[in-house]
């Protein structure tokens, strides 16, 4: 059994009574009881109403606000408010805000405004975190603590700059070696003095914008990536400690986003307690890269998660904020729970009347009202995970399949200037993650020096960086009976950004047995077709690596173009193990055809033999196996067979039939019955 905190499925959300008159909290606490809320996640953006002034606090409103909820027997995530400075700061310290990546000061507004190197920052922040911790840190309602917001990268002032060539000093200790790791001697830009290093945005070495950044220089803005992200963490650190320092035992976390770029996670989690994450799928979003991203919060830890945000119904900050159709949020919120979540928690309890946030989706909408769909929808919702208690907290999901994620990777696939714009980290990984979601393959997320021995299979698609130590791990892994698959873009670059000399995959070209010649970019509407030995041909596109064979067979070949003929698709021995390689991009058909063989060679089984579109997915603990059965087509779908004439646990009535579209069904077996 995996260690979870709680001692019950926490069900609430993002609450700001401070927003409201007294008299609307009674109401509040009324509703909230009727739908089964029983957490709430409270300060969250407080500081300017707790700290007046540089020299006063005034807890006198939250004190009444902890005292209602702990009367009510709620648990509480107490936030340290954070995530947006009050306006007293900036007018006194301007310097405390952030410059971004075309050279502009903020001034006040928005939030997650805060350069990170900012001392007097730091200062405020860890003091009112202590203020908040001595006061109410003896509370045993408060089950977890929230640390900011939403943290997100981006400041690139003179006090960054500094910092980051302190940064410098330690990871390289000398510039000879900063020059060498970032090949200076292109275009001229060899550095003398550590006062010479800039910042990368777009007054230097950067090109693009703040949502799409390119660079010049990949080694240097990879290094900034990293020492953004780190000099976040330590802020991060630095509130998680003043909190440690009164009490020792606090469960602390704070809100990440899924796949957002600009913080390496997997090193995040490391300081975390728990993982927790926001969860905000566009109204298009294929519901496998759901899955994913709860897979990849899962993984970071290797242990269950906090959903600590999403919305019952509809968002507001997106270019169409579609209403979640009926249903939809509570198979959503099972979908969440069958991927590793001990929580469900929404942004928000009650939908604000003002700001940019006031259509942003609420249990309780602007009428007020307990007699609206979402409200009975969160209320049948409420008395479901009363129902089930705590027995799915801590629960497993075992799987036999890894695929690597890390964020090195996905800051240098992206900087990288060439071979073809249409190259996205995220959307590669996520074909692969697609087939296995479809086939009912249980999938964990692993970082690059995570323990492979674990996995029957490691799948690797896009290993663009392949930093020092990683070739010989999937070396053993192989050479002891593992099975890999990677291609294209694959064992390019060091972690500078720097070629692998000696021909492509680099380091991984005795495994692979293969070497690439070249690699040809295809523009959208162009494509070339795989043809396999069998006979079968699938289209592919995007890049096409032009292999030559070093000891590895040819699964398929180029169907067009000069070099037709040429291997495409490729499998090598090595040790005990296979690696497969894929030159090119497939169609779903052709990279369905690959992976069919690589799951067979790897010995990976599904789930259940019974083909069906529904989510199948199975959480283990303490001898019990928790099924989930989702219907997330949009069309009704006939109940699994294998699951006819047993009890759903939500509803307490027998398997069978049709799902109806958002259906959700909950099993428990025995563990291998």
């Amino acid at each position: 059994m995996a260690k979870t905190p709680f001692s019950r499925i926490l069900y609430g959300g993002d609450y700001n009574p401070n927003q409201w008159p007294r008299e609307v909290w009674d109401q509040d606490m009324r509703l909230f009881h009727k739908a089964g809320i029983n957490s709430a996640t409270i300060n969250v953006f407080s500081w300017a109403k707790i700290q007046p002034s540089e020299e006063s606090y005034d807890f006198s409103e939250l004190d009444d606000i902890v005292d209602m909820l702990s009367r009510e027997n709620y648990d509480i995530v107490l936030a340290t408010s954070t995530g947006a400075m009050p306006a007293w700061m900036v007018k006194r310290y301007p310097e405390v805000t952030r410059v971004d990546f075309d050279g502009r000061r903020h001034k006040f507004g928005q939030r997650h405004n805060h350069c990170p190197n900012s001392l007097v920052y730091q200062k405020f922040a860890r003091n009112l975190v202590l203020e908040l911790a001595k006061r109410y840190a003896s509370n045993p309602h408060i089950v977890c603590w929230h640390v900011s917001n939403e943290y997100n990268a981006g400041c690139y002032c003179e006090t960054c700059e500094k910092a980051f060539r302190v940064w410098l000093r330690k990871k390289y200790g000398t510039l000879d070696a900063v020059n060498q790791a970032w090949n200076t001697e292109f275009w001229g830009h060899t550095f003398y003095d550590w006062d010479e290093i800039v910042a990368p945005n777009n007054l230097s070495d950067g090109m693009g914008s703040e949502w799409n950044r390119k660079t010049a220089f990949a080694g240097i803005s990879l290094d900034y990536d990293r020492f953004i992200s780190d000099s976040l963490l330590e802020n991060y650190k630095l509130e998680r400690d003043a909190i440690r320092s009164v009490d020792p035992d606090a469960v602390i976390t704070t809100n990440l986003m899924g796949t957002y770029k600009g913080l390496d996670y997997f090193k995040w989690a490391q300081e975390m307690d728990i993982v927790s994450w926001d969860n905000y799928p566009a109204y298009n979003t294929p519901w496998s890269l759901t899955a994913m991203r709860h897979d990849l919060m899962r993984g970071l830890k290797n242990q269950p998660f906090m959903l600590m945000e999403q919305t019952p119904s509809q968002q507001n900050w997106q270019a169409y904020n579609s209403l979640k159709r009926p249903g939809q949020m509570r198979a959503q919120s099972y979908q969440t729970i069958a991927h590793g979540a001990d929580t469900i928690q929404f942004f928000q309890l009650r939908r604000s009347r003002g700001g940019c946030e006031k259509f942003h989706g609420a249990v309780i909408s602007h009428s007020g009202s307990e007699e609206t769909r979402v409200f009975k929808e969160c209320a049948q919702l409420g008395a479901e995970l009363r129902s089930l208690g705590g027995e799915l907290l801590g629960a497993a999901n075992p799987a036999e399949v890894g695929i690597l994620f890390d964020w090195d990777n996905y800051w240098a696939l992206e900087y990288t200037s060439g071979p073809s714009i249409d190259l996205r980290y995220e959307e590669q990984l996520h074909q692969y993650y697609r087939y296995f979601y479809e086939q009912h393959i249980p999938v964990d997320m692993v970082p690059v020096d995570g323990d492979f021995s674990k996995y029957k299979a490691i799948v690797a698609p896009v290993l663009y960086m392949v930093k020092e130590g990683m070739a010989e791990a999937l070396e053993t892994y192989v050479k002891n009976g593992g099975t890999l698959i990677t291609g294209f873009m694959s064992g390019i670059v060091d972690q500078s950004d720097n070629v692998h000399l000696g021909g492509y995959p680099g380091p991984l070209r005795k495994l692979c047995g293969v070497w690439a010649e070249e690699i040809d970019a295809l523009a959208p509407e162009q494509s070339n077709i795989l043809k396999f030995a069998d006979g079968t041909e699938f289209r592919c596109g995007l890049l096409c690596d032009i292999l030559h064979l070093e000891g590895a067979e040819a699964l398929a070949c180029y169907g067009e173009d000069f070099y037709a003929g040429t291997p495409a698709v490729t499998k090598n021995s090595f040790g005990k193990g296979t690696v497969y390689y894929v030159g090119s991009q497939p169609d779903q058909g052709g990279l369905g055809k690959i992976l069919d063989q690589l799951a067979e060679t790897a010995g990976v089984l599904p789930l259940m033999k019974e083909k069906t579109p529904l989510e199948i997915a199975c959480r283990t603990v303490d001898g019990r196996e928790y099924w989930f059965i989702l219907n997330l087509t949009g069309t009704p779908q006939p109940a699994p067979k294998c699951f006819a004439g047993e009890t759903d646990l939500l509803t307490g009535t027998a398997v069978g039939g049709e799902l109806e579209p958002f259906d959700a069904l909950l099993v428990r077996r025995a563990h291998g019955a």
